[in-house]
């Protein structure tokens, strides 16, 4: 055993859209090859080196590996653990931390958001986009999800969207639902699909309103600037995973903000749909096809 490492046995890794990115060389970030993607796993801590004092054998555990987490054993520095809570089942606990970071991130530490207010969520079937619509209403935002099946809006619905909108509606169609909807227009918009609704959601801002540039599942946006001088727009980026590597201490504190949310009911990381750990190639095509509502894990 390394120094400083714990061993766990994996129960469940979390699938995430940007796994496929690393696969397909898509990433900023390009590992050499041979590589194993995967960066949540959940498990039960089995081996833990000498000087590991605040981890014990048959803890629940969670961790962030980084790569290799598509595995059914991982060795990782004890400092990656995080002990818990028994509200979250192994599948839930391996699928949110990303997605519900990056919405936090988001809408508390880069919109600053204020309850009451409205939030327009592209993707909302999505993984990423049901966290956003769940930490949305969690804060006080009357929230408006937009997903292309029944399936996927219902999800948003049933995670507190007081709307949803079929994201395959024409571009003005979504827009002007968006406006009906809310009375006039969105004040904040949470986009990880791009694209063509890069723009649409921007048009369906308010003055002052803010569009939060979380990915770009459609493709890269192009916003006309003149839409955003002529209402005072904000167009805000947001970089999770960078923010975190640069900031660890404050990272560790907004996850423990997450975790009592989470503890109190106030969050409810939806239950992931599971794929055998030998069925990844599958999920990951699966994901990037948008076939699943809501989260991936597999099992080994």
């Amino acid at each position: 055993m390394f120094p400083s490492c714990v061993r766990i046995d994996v129960s469940a890794c979390g699938v995430n859209f940007v796994d496929g990115l690393f696969v397909q060389g898509k990433y900023q970030i390009k590992p050499p090859t041979p590589f194993v993607p995967g960066m949540e796993v959940v498990g039960r801590v089995t081996e833990v080196a000498p000087d590991v004092t605040d981890v014990t054998v048959g803890q629940r555990v969670f961790a962030n590996v980084g790569l290799g987490g598509y595995s059914d054993e991982v060795v990782v520095p004890a400092k990656r653990i995080i002990v818990l809570p028994d509200t979250l089942s192994d599948g839930q606990a391996a699928t949110f931390m990303q997605s519900y970071l990056t919405a936090w991130f988001a809408l508390v530490e880069r919109a600053h958001v204020e309850a009451g207010k409205w939030l327009l969520v592209s993707g909302a079937g999505s993984g990423v986009g049901l966290a956003a619509v769940d930490v949305g209403r969690a804060l006080g935002l009357r929230v408006i999800a937009v997903a292309s099946t029944d399936d996927k809006r219902a999800l948003a619905t049933d995670r507190g969207a007081e709307a949803a909108i079929d994201s395959r509606l024409t571009a003005d169609e979504i827009k002007e639902a968006a406006k009906q909807i809310s009375g006039g227009g969105v004040d904040y918009v949470y986009d990880p699909v791009g694209g063509e609704f890069g723009e649409v959601s921007l048009r369906a801002l308010n003055d002052d309103g803010q569009y939060l540039v979380i990915g770009f599942v459609a493709g890269i946006p192009k916003l006309p600037a003149n839409q955003v001088l002529l209402r005072n727009r904000r167009v805000t980026g947001v970089d999770w995973g960078g923010w975190a590597g640069k900031n660890p201490a404050a990272n560790d504190a907004m996850l423990q903000d997450v975790l009592r949310f989470v503890a109190d009911g106030r969050l409810r990381p939806v239950e992931p749909v599971t794929y055998p750990l030998v069925d990844a190639a599958r999920a990951l095509q699966d994901l990037e096809d948008r076939k699943v509502a809501g989260k991936i894990a597999l099992v080994p």
